[in-house]
């Protein structure tokens, strides 16, 4: 299958992709894993992007898309892939089509994650990272430490990062809104549309998910 994820931060798409991709034997295409590779590699289009993000820009549409290319046309992505991050604007998703025809090829789902704003709100603004390590992660309501501020796991100081602030999400919903859901009404116009709840335990909102993609 050839999959797109799409969903406003804090839905759970890279847990739930993680899940989906190895349930459907496909590889997971993230855009942040494109970035890291392409740049780590020293590829032209890594040293183009890490270029705009040194200057503190946005990286264009034509070097993401390059990107997704190259990575979808890998041997393990012969039999299918699941996007999660990209595409991000309706540019892309036209590119992507386009992209994917001139292959021969064509998506078969789009799998629409459904969260609540205010729930969006609470599940990152909720966040508090270890400062000793970063992958020491906890949540206010929903994974509490025994000790308020203090990490269970090596007793580092427990913060919440700038950008998991109630301030900064909403902005990041605004952006969301403004610039990716309309690709949700681009594939809808298409029939590729799956929308499912991602409220719930992750292993309950998967098993949805896969109900949906069978459908």
């Amino acid at each position: 299958m050839r999959i797109v994820l799409v969903g406003p931060p804090g839905a759970g798409k890279g847990t739930q992709a993680a899940f989906l991709a190895k349930n459907l034997d496909i590889p997971h295409i993230s855009t942040g894993d494109l970035f890291r590779a392409n740049i780590s590699q020293g590829t032209e289009l890594g040293l183009k992007a890490k270029a705009f993000m040194d200057a503190g820009d946005l990286v264009p549409d034509e070097v993401t898309i390059g990107m997704a290319k190259d990575r979808m046309e890998q041997q393990d992505a012969v039999n299918g892939f699941l996007l999660d991050g990209f595409p991000r604007n309706v540019a892309q998703a036209e590119a992507l089509d386009a992209v994917l025809k001139a292959e021969g090829m064509e998506l078969d789902a789009v799998l629409d994650l459904e969260v609540p704003e205010d729930e969006v709100v609470k599940r990152i603004a909720g966040r508090r990272i270890c400062r000793k390590d970063s992958a020491h992660v906890f949540h206010v309501t929903y994974n509490a430490p025994k000790v308020e501020g203090v990490c269970d796991v090596c007793g580092g100081e427990l913060y919440q990062r700038d950008d998991d602030s109630e301030e900064t999400v909403r902005r990041r919903l605004e952006v969301y809104h403004t610039q990716t859901e309309p690709i949700i009404d681009y594939y809808r116009a298409q029939n590729l549309v799956v929308t499912i709840s991602a409220l719930g335990k992750v292993d309950e909102v998967t098993a949805k998910a896969m109900d949906a993609l069978k459908k």
